[in-house]
């Protein structure tokens, strides 16, 4: 009697650990990808000294990037480098709403940016050079 209570517990323990709602099959937001985005917010958290530095100084000028866009490049990467390591602590549980997502909101003219609403940071780091997410198509009028 005893070894039928047991296999029967073990039967519904081991149920209930393999299902969870949270990230079903085919999810977009699971626990990998969590682990993806926090690794990549601690190896190229640091790619927003440079980005910042190009953005305010077209924005503002040369004198403005390089003190301006250096110390807000250090602090965004400072920010980015923390969620990375929450993230990467934290990757098998779902933290933000019992939820896998990142605490992101859509923003920009297309919602197609996830923007963090208090810090301002994309869900992963700004990519140096050509950004491929944007078309750049010409047109030959006839």
């Amino acid at each position: 009697m005893r070894k039928l209570i047991l296999i029967a517990s073990l039967f519904a323990l081991s149920g209930a650990a393999c299902a969870d709602i949270q990230a079903p099959p085919g999810a977009q937001y699971n626990s990998s990808r969590k682990l993806g985005r926090a690794l990549a917010n601690i190896l190229y958290g640091a790619v927003e000294i440079p980005e910042q530095f190009f953005r305010r100084g077209s924005q503002s000028g040369r004198k403005a990037g390089g003190t301006y866009g250096i110390v807000d490049g250090g602090q965004r990467t400072l920010k980015r480098m923390g969620y990375g390591f929450y993230e990467l602590l934290t990757f098998y549980c779902p933290t933000y709403n019992g939820t896998f997502k990142p605490p992101y909101k859509k923003c920009g003219t297309d919602w197609r940016v996830e923007m963090n609403p208090h810090d301002g940071l994309s869900e992963f780091p700004p990519e140096l050079g050509f950004e491929p997410s944007f078309s750049h198509a010409r047109r030959q009028s006839r």
